[in-house]
């Protein structure tokens, strides 16, 4: 099984990163940009028999910083 979890800052959080981006695409000519919010992709290639749950799990305890970040889990 394979899954894709994608990591976001949660709304409200200050997000140091996409305003970074934000600012350097304005610097680059793409005036069109209001808002960036950037976050990450974590691919996990499991064993057979693992479970979305097993991934939540994982999320909870590692993955994602559940306090400032949320996740979206996806199984490929």
């Amino acid at each position: 099984m394979k899954a894709r979890v994608h990591v976001m800052l949660k709304d409200g959080v200050l997000d140091p990163q996409g305003a970074a981006v934000k600012h350097a695409l304005g610097a680059l000519g793409f005036d069109g940009v209001d808002g960036v919010r950037q976050g990450k992709v974590i691919e996990l290639d499991l064993a057979d028999g693992a479970t979305e749950a097993q991934v939540g799990e994982m999320c909870e305890k590692l993955l994602a910083n559940t306090v400032i970040e949320s996740y979206r889990i996806e199984v490929l």
